[in-house]
């Protein structure tokens, strides 16, 4: 079996299909404050889906609202553009790709992506960064395994085969099979739709140790893929914790009672994001 080149893992990629509009638009504003919440309101009201999930989640713990919400524009209205953006983003998402083939655990695939997108927003506050991009970026950090997964199954296999035989980390044995691994594929995917660079780069370089010392998003999405295994929240067997930068540890800062607490409120937020975005 001859790989496939990185050229052609793009050409695959660019013939993945669209995002909707609505998430695109939010994706490409991410940095302004001036959008129109009214004609925003009106487009997610368009898709059914996703109207029906945001207003789950805008009513759930996560935002913890003091009263109920009744409608998408009431949404925007008292959770902003920001947090919007992040639920619109997560549940359009999570219905972006069909299942893959055999062997490829797609929910798992969809429960781990979701508990570090939760660590994330967890983490974001005591390393500077915002919680709602934090959260993106975390739900993002994998989609290149999707790619690999949905477009080259004869390789995955391989891959997958490699790493057990290995006892390897799946970004080597994606480097040991095709010369590329699921960072770089899943950057790539992320500048095909326009994302921010800053999600760009916490794609490409949530494995990247000697890269996170300037902390920032990409050590933000590194220790909360981190925390994500540790909690073994995807329910995957032979799943492997990943090498983790003690830089990034240490820049943290947090006590033993204060991880604790953070550990906790990730489980319970996942577990009740998971029952509204995963079901």
């Amino acid at each position: 079996m001859t790989p496939p080149g990185f050229e052609q893992i793009l050409r695959q990629i660019q013939e993945l299909p669209s995002l909707p509009a609505v998430v695109l638009e939010l994706m490409s504003s991410i940095d302004q404050d001036d959008t129109d919440v009214h004609v925003l309101a009106q487009k997610i009201e368009l898709d059914q889906a996703l109207a029906a999930k945001t207003l789950r989640i805008a009513n759930s713990s996560f935002y913890g609202m003091q009263s109920k919400v009744n409608s998408i524009p009431q949404a925007v209205s008292v959770l902003g553009f920001h947090s919007i953006r992040t639920v619109v983003t997560a549940c359009a998402l999570t219905g972006s790709f069909a299942p893959a083939g055999e062997g490829f655990d797609f929910q798992a695939f969809w429960r781990h992506s979701l508990a570090t997108a939760v660590a994330a927003r967890m983490l974001a506050p005591h390393l500077h960064s915002n919680p709602e991009t934090a959260f993106t970026a975390g739900l993002l950090h994998d989609l290149g395994t999707l790619v690999l997964a949905t477009r080259f199954p004869a390789e995955y296999a391989a891959i997958r085969s490699y790493r057990q035989a290995h006892d390897s980390q799946m970004a080597d044995a994606e480097q040991a099979v095709i010369g590329a691994d699921h960072a770089q594929v899943g950057s790539a995917l992320a500048a095909y739709w326009k994302f921010p660079l800053a999600i760009q780069q916490a794609v490409a370089d949530h494995h990247a140790i000697e890269r996170l010392d300037g902390g920032g998003l990409p050590l933000v999405v590194h220790l909360a893929n981190a925390l994500a295994h540790a909690l073994d929240l995807a329910g995957q067997e032979d799943a492997l914790a990943p090498t983790l930068s003690p830089t990034g540890w240490r820049n943290v800062a947090l006590g033993d009672t204060a991880w604790f607490a953070l550990l906790r409120q990730t489980e319970r937020t996942f577990d009740e994001m998971s029952r509204i975005m995963l079901t």
